[in-house]
């Protein structure tokens, strides 16, 4: 699917995520799109001669109900309309650049051609600075899609930080999921697109200078020269003649000599010829070392980010989605792979574990129980033989019994690993039977309060814990695979 149908699609599962009493988007709203999408996705099958897919299934019902929510409020259909913050960017920052660069020279000496031009120099010397760091970087092992995000690569994905005034207070807290879950999944193309700007305003910004140099020279007679105060003419000879080899090579201009070098010291001045030399030598020299590079990465970042337009990279493996494709007969299933941590698991809750994966894979979902982690046990050693990157496992979800206090050096440590180690995440599960049992159905404060406690101390490490009975898990029912969230990935 493309950004767009992935941002609705997004858009949509984070909503009724967060409205998981059905108070915005009803059972029969989500019946009703999902019954109408399943026609529509079939009958676009049927004219195109081809299988029913579950991105035609999706965006058909991810638009049915954003339809639906703008109609009932007016302030989400503007959100749903907003616009990223990069779109005036990338022609506004281009021309600004453009404009600075030709206005270069009235920070110089608009009526000399410094052989020593500290701007030209600068301009060059940085470029070759940047294509040393992105030549760096390629060595360095890139961060997973999981790390945070910065405040200015959430700002151009999501655009306004902001949840429009007068939406339903369960609708708000979809919207802010959606722009922080959005920021991370849409990053790498939010970069490209920088990326993109960037490199071409600084292509841009370059070839203003030369411009301006070329358009002063129309209206006005050069002077060629330089001064230095440390630098003697055989340094300055060998300097200039190591940075304008390239421009000499391709463009065969004529080259110089220490002779020339030392006659062109100031306060000694040349004929007009002499100045458009120069330029001639800067502006083929700036043309290769920074207008051409740029430009060729500013396409190299164009196509990244045309092919993430085109094909948005969205988890369909999730529960959420899986759950979706039972509808249309596209559902294959999945495994819910299980990490006890100091729980044992007995018989009535193994059950349970295998209730829950079927509420979120459907009938044809499976439960995988790895052995229990003890205390002190170092996570590394404990799971050195599971695959965290097995395609066979569609979710790792980590287990917590509620009356257990969780601890930073123990649960945390865990925790930490995992998440650092998980490609695609991690859930947590957190049984309430055990403490039901011991403190009894009545003490409903103190289940909220550790139930609290524990959610905290997961947010904190990265993760979000679902509530779960393992003796009866229908009585918190992880409905349509939108009550069980996963960790961002490493």
């Amino acid at each position: 699917m493309n950004e767009q149908i992935a941002r609705d699609v997004v858009l949509v599962r984070a909503i009724e995520l967060a409205d998981q009493k059905k108070e915005v988007l009803s059972e029969d709203d989500r019946m009703y799109a999902s019954r109408s999408a399943r026609e529509l996705a079939h009958w676009q099958a049927s004219d195109k001669q081809a299988d029913v897919t579950s991105d035609d299934f999706l965006q058909q019902r991810s638009e049915l109900i954003l339809k639906r929510l703008a109609e009932r409020t007016p302030a989400f259909a503007g959100f749903a309309r907003r616009a990223t913050g990069l779109r005036a960017l990338a022609w506004l920052l281009p021309v600004l650049a453009l404009a600075l660069g030709a206005a270069l020279d009235r920070i110089t000496d608009p009526h000399r051609v410094d052989l020593l031009s500290a701007p030209l120099l600068l301009i060059i010397a940085w470029n070759l600075l940047v294509y040393l760091g992105l030549l760096v970087s390629l060595f360095i092992p890139a961060r997973g899609q999981g790390g945070q995000a910065s405040g200015l690569i959430r700002r151009l994905s999501v655009g306004k930080l902001a949840v429009p005034r007068k939406v339903p207070p369960v609708l708000a807290t979809g919207l802010l999921g959606f722009m922080g879950e959005w920021s991370q999944l849409s990053a790498r193309l939010t970069k490209a697109r920088l990326g993109r700007t960037i490199h071409l305003s600084a292509a841009m910004f370059a070839l203003g200078a030369v411009l301006s140099l070329y358009g002063r020279g129309l209206l006005s007679q050069y002077a060629a020269g330089w001064e230095s105060t440390f630098l003697d003419a055989t340094q300055v000879h060998g300097l200039l003649s190591l940075l304008f080899a390239p421009a000499v090579a391709v463009f065969h201009l004529q080259g110089f000599s220490l002779a020339e070098i030392e006659a062109l010291r100031f306060p000694q001045t040349t004929a007009p010829a002499g100045g458009a030399r120069w330029v001639h030598l800067y502006a083929a020299t700036i043309f290769l070392l920074v207008v051409l590079p740029r430009l060729a990465l500013a396409l190299i970042a164009h196509w990244r980010a045309a092919r993430l337009t085109r094909r948005f990279p969205i988890d369909l493996d999730q529960p959420y989605f899986r759950k979706l494709n039972e509808t249309i007969g596209a559902a294959t299933g999945g495994m819910l792979r299980v990490l006890p941590f100091s729980f044992t698991v007995d018989e009535a809750r193994h059950r349970g574990l295998g209730q829950i994966a079927v509420m979120l894979f459907g009938e044809q979902g499976r439960m995988m129980l790895r052995p229990s982690t003890s205390y002190g046990e170092e996570p590394r050693e404990v799971l050195r033989d599971v695959d965290l990157s097995d395609p066979n496992v569609t979710m790792t979800a980590v287990l917590f019994n509620l009356t257990a206090t969780p601890e930073k050096e123990n649960h945390g440590a865990f925790l930490d690993y995992l998440v650092k180690a998980s490609p695609r995440g991690i859930a947590v599960l957190l049984d309430e039977s055990a403490y039901l049992e011991r403190m009894g159905p009545d003490d409903q404060r103190g289940l909220a309060e550790r139930t609290a406690l524990w959610q905290h101390f997961c947010h904190f490490h990265q993760t979000t814990a679902t509530v779960v009975n393992l003796l009866n898990p229908s009585i918190h029912p992880l409905d349509a695979g939108v009550g069980l969230k996963l960790s961002a990935a490493a």
